[in-house]
């Protein structure tokens, strides 16, 4: 039988997997649909499908009263939080810089997972979270980051949605949801969409009847990937691995995003990408050492 690290880890790629996959399917999407309007609804069906699956594997929805308040809490840092302050960072920045910055997540992680949860980090995992921050510094390399005082806004809210993750990941150790899997991911899926819905209406005017098949099937991809089974595979992560390892196997996600890049949309993939993937995939090993 696989320990449970071994299972954590696993799970670990899954989700950055999924997350890291949907950047350049997204790209090709947000041609047609508006950012915050196809996370909502992708958030409302993804729950929708979830809590079907639950009940096909006899998994009960019901929410004891005493988990409800964390239930919320969870949902509103790990879904609500990082979405919505990621996405409406966009308003002000490329999605480029945005995607660096909304990366501070495991820095946030660290050191919060610190005081809440004495997981105080080691050489080991200090020197992880640099080789990882290097591997993402030089994928991004050569691009023209041009930070001014317009992108303030954007900047602290990128930042935000990182410091929100980083918090839902600890918190999730610290005070760990009693409910089924796929249910509870269902949960947090859809009351984390929901206040996605008033800032899309009130920020965006999507042409759903004008979207080409090709944007509905991405749509698919999204709701069924990113919004659902990588948010489960995250969750199952969380429980096996600590806090720490879990935030820096994120960092495999821009990987997946580079390596999607090259096959969906013929972006290059060289020797920089090349070098960039080693480094985040060493840095997530030796932090998984200990």
């Amino acid at each position: 039988m696989p320990s449970t690290r071994a299972v954590g880890l696993a799970l670990l790629v899954v989700s950055a997997a999924g997350w890291g996959t949907n950047w350049p399917l997204l790209k090709v999407l947000l041609r047609e649909l508006p950012p915050m309007s196809i996370r909502a609804l992708g958030c409302c069906v993804a729950a929708m499908l979830l809590a079907g699956m639950a009940r096909a594997l006899g998994q009960s929805l019901y929410v004891p009263p005493g988990q409800r308040g964390r239930l919320v809490l969870a949902a509103l840092l790990n879904v609500s939080a990082w979405m919505g302050f990621a996405t409406i960072g966009l308003v002000w920045l490329p999605s480029s810089e945005a995607s660096i910055v909304t990366y501070t997540a495991p820095i946030f992680t660290v050191l919060l997972a610190w005081p809440v949860l004495g997981e105080r980090p080691g050489w080991r995992r200090v020197l992880a979270m640099v080789i990882c921050f290097t591997g993402v510094a030089i994928l991004f390399a050569g691009q023209r980051f041009d930070v001014g005082f317009a992108k303030l806004p954007g900047i602290l809210s990128v930042i935000t949605a990182g410091f929100c993750f980083g918090l839902g990941t600890v918190l999730g150790k610290r005070l760990p949801l009693r409910l089924p899997p796929v249910a509870m991911t269902a949960w947090q899926v859809g009351i984390g969409g929901l206040p996605l819905i008033p800032i899309a209406l009130l920020l965006e005017s999507p042409q759903w009847a004008e979207a080409s098949w090709r944007a509905w099937a991405l749509f698919a991809w999204m709701t069924v990937m990113p919004l659902g089974l990588a948010y489960l595979a995250w969750f199952e992560a969380v429980k096996r691995v600590p806090a720490n390892l879990a935030s820096l196997g994120t960092m495999m996600a821009p990987m997946f995003g580079v390596a999607g890049a090259a096959l969906f949309l013929g972006e290059p993939f060289g020797p920089r990408q090349i070098a960039a993937l080693i480094l985040t995939v060493s840095g997530v090993a030796l932090a998984a050492r200990g």
